[in-house]
């Protein structure tokens, strides 16, 4: 396959997870919301979206104020900011239109659909009206997205690609997620454990489809440190670091054959530690440590992906 041909897959991939990601932390943050005494202010509740996004310091340049207003729709649908979800999609359609003959027609035509459709959100105020349907379509159009892409491709390097853009993606937010919650969202005068400490913890799991999950596996109140094994070490559970990471390091294997490659060797490091790591001792280490480390050896790993399948695109 082409690198170039490899790189628009891999990267139409990326944003269709990324814009899905997006939806569903404004759609918990929302929910939060509507908790009574969530937050001590409204710059409180929603600074975190702007964390788990990475675009504070870009937000900050050209906002003096953070209003639930200004920041969903920075997220949502800022055509500035390489980040929201409007960009994502944008992204997503043009690196799908440059290489629509690599897949099928009914996946060219789905992720057309969706841009095509996603311009009734253009222009609306989405903090007073729709933004809980708004992140549904989102979130509904990247499950057809995945559904169609796996029942009609078949089964070659650009499959692969475009599982593998799914699942680097996906581990990056997934971690941000749960870094941010204990670095930020933690209330310092909030007993931990009290209602608010409860809403924010089932807020963090509903984020990425792991409520009903945890409650089936611990039938238990729910509990921080049951809350990162679930989403770091728990490879049943899809959304986790282990599961991203079952899924990487085969496709990474698949597709560098017989060579030794580096991102091979830097997907298997990172796989071994989530598959023999212990929460005790991810714990005593430092979660917030643990998690920044594994954000930037995912990023590395992104980097030199690119570097050893996309580099001659470039």
């Amino acid at each position: 396959m082409l690198s170039r041909t490899a790189d628009h897959l891999y990267w139409m991939a990326r944003y269709i997870e990324r814009a899905e990601n997006m939806a569903r932390v404004l759609d918990v943050t929302y929910n939060m919301s509507l908790v009574p005494n969530a937050a001590e202010s409204e710059a409180a509740l929603w600074l975190p979206a702007l964390e788990i996004s990475g675009n504070l310091e870009a937000y900050e340049r050209d906002h003096e104020d953070y209003t639930a207003a200004k920041i969903i729709h920075y997220l949502a649908l800022d055509i500035n900011n390489p980040s929201s979800i409007y960009r994502a999609l944008r992204s997503a359609r043009e690196n799908a239109h440059a290489v629509r003959v690599a897949m099928t027609t009914e996946t060219w035509e789905n992720i057309n659909a969706l841009w095509l459709e996603f311009g009734q959100f253009i222009g609306q105020d989405l903090a007073k009206n729709g933004l809980r349907e708004f992140c549904d379509w989102v979130k509904a159009r990247s499950h057809l997205f995945r559904g169609v892409c796996f029942g009609t491709m078949l089964r070659d390097d650009a499959f692969s690609f475009v599982r593998l853009g799914t699942f680097i993606e996906r581990a990056d937010n997934t971690a941000r997620l749960l870094d941010v919650k204990y670095h930020l969202l933690l209330p310092e005068q909030e007993e931990v454990g009290g209602a608010v400490d409860y809403y924010e913890w089932s807020a963090v799991l509903r984020s990425v489809s792991a409520f009903q999950a945890y409650q089936k596996i611990y039938s238990d109140t729910i509990e921080p440190w049951r809350v990162a094994e679930l989403l770091v070490l728990r490879r049943d559970m899809p959304r986790s670091l282990h599961a991203c990471f079952d899924e990487i390091t085969p496709i990474l294997d698949q597709l560098s054959g017989s060579r030794s490659t580096e991102c091979r060797r830097m997907a298997g490091e990172l796989h071994s530690k989530l598959r023999f790591g212990k929460m005790h001792d991810i714990f005593q280490h430092g979660l917030h440590e643990f998690l920044d480390d594994f954000v930037k050896s995912n990023n590395k790993l992104g980097a030199e992906v690119h570097k050893t399948f996309f580099s001659i695109a470039t």
